[in-house]
């Protein structure tokens, strides 16, 4: 089983929702687990998706899942990014993707990224 962590900032939430309808039945035939920080997880959840909901990510969930990411639990990460937007918590955005380098994990920042990824996954 892989866990697939996902990620959107507000102004990329909706296109998250979308790329997972897209890929629905990728996602349930490969056995995916999804993870989520809190409003991601929260839209994903009301789209029909099964996944388990961490913080919000300014409020810590961005380092959740980098923790997961350290501790070998995550198998990739997509995470809307929305580069026109100052976000109180970089910190910890910076971090995880760091993570994500230290510890070859798969990062995808955009759709066309996320496409790639679930192709070769």
């Amino acid at each position: 089983m892989k866990t697939v962590a996902i990620i959107a900032h507000n102004g990329k939430k909706a296109e998250m929702v979308q790329f997972l309808n897209t890929h629905k039945e990728a996602l349930q035939a490969k056995n995916i687990t999804l993870i989520a920080t809190g409003t991601t997880g929260a839209k994903t959840e009301s789209a029909g998706f099964e996944v388990e909901k961490l913080l919000s990510g300014p409020l810590g969930g961005d380092a959740q899942i980098a923790s997961r990411i350290a501790e070998g639990k995550v198998d990739m990460v997509i995470f809307f990014r929305d580069p026109l937007d100052k976000h109180p918590h970089e910190p910890d955005i910076f971090m995880l993707m760091r993570l994500c380098d230290v510890h070859d994990i798969p990062l995808a920042t955009n759709p066309a990224s996320a496409r790639l990824l679930m192709q070769a996954f």
